[in-house]
């Protein structure tokens, strides 16, 4: 767009921060003239334009409260790089985008929705596609590469191949040896109880040994006192039977019966 390239340099600052992941903006999706677009609300960007990361920006316009994000991010608006839409319903199911539409009264709000007009810096992506061409012309000339490149490598193949191998021969040998001790020393030994916990690498192998100790489950009994003392604690409204003439209890009357043989 034409009025995208007459932002000034400091602007344009502030709207590459938000279209990248630095900013922690929620990005959804929606359709707008049956193309897909990335939209957000208002209120995620005066949110990241208030955060400590943006405040490391060197250029970009300082801001200090709310009221400040809310002019800096209205000032965009005329270079069309995000535009106030309209969000309606879902073009299809409950998982597809929802139909969003362009509103004639442009104005930043941190209510509204705004769509995205602008793909954010392509640097990266360039230089990610010539770094894929060059992978692959260099596999494509390997028969061509100088002896000593070819043998490094192949050692450097054998090595990652070596450290894979490594890892289920240890993942074989922790399991043979955590049955011995199920047997022998009850309840087990695991060896690097962490090799498959969601840890760094480092972590993975700390501790070196661990016993296998099962988690205690409680008991019933604490379960139903749990239960009863949360049900002894539920409030519950008392009506008085006095208050209503329908709520009394009708007293009772004993009457006398003649004796038939008197």
């Amino acid at each position: 767009m034409e009025s995208q390239k007459n932002i000034p340099k400091e602007l344009l600052d502030v709207v590459n921060f938000l279209r990248s992941s630095s900013s922690g903006i929620k990005v959804r999706v929606g359709a707008l003239g049956g193309k897909r677009h990335d939209y957000f609300k208002g209120k995620a960007a005066v949110k990241a334009v208030l955060s400590p990361a943006y405040a490391k920006l060197k250029n970009a316009p300082k801001v200090t409260n709310e009221q400040e994000a809310v002019q800096l991010l209205h000032t965009i608006i005329p270079y069309t790089y995000f535009l106030r839409v309209d969000r309606g319903e879902s073009t299809g199911g409950s998982k597809s985008p929802k139909v969003i539409q362009i509103n004639q009264m442009q104005m930043f709000s941190p209510d509204e929705y705004y769509v995205w007009l602008y793909e954010g810096s392509q640097l990266t992506t360039y230089v990610g596609g010539a770094v894929m061409v060059a992978i692959i012309f260099a596999g494509v000339l390997f028969p061509l590469w100088p002896s000593s490149m070819r043998l490094g490598v192949w050692y450097l193949s054998i090595a990652v191949l070596g450290l894979i191998g490594l890892f289920f021969v240890i993942a074989i040998l922790r399991l043979i040896f955590y049955i011995i001790t199920v047997v022998v020393a009850s309840p087990g030994i695991w060896v690097f109880p962490q090799l498959f916990a969601d840890v760094g690498f480092v972590e993975s192998f700390i501790p070196l040994w661990e016993w296998d100790i099962p988690k205690k489950k409680k008991s019933k009994k604490s379960k139903e006192a749990k239960k009863a003392k949360a049900a002894n604690g539920t409030p519950v409204q008392i009506v008085d039977g006095s208050a209503s003439p329908a709520g009394r209890i009708p007293s009772a009357r004993i009457e006398e019966v003649p004796d038939e043989d008197a």
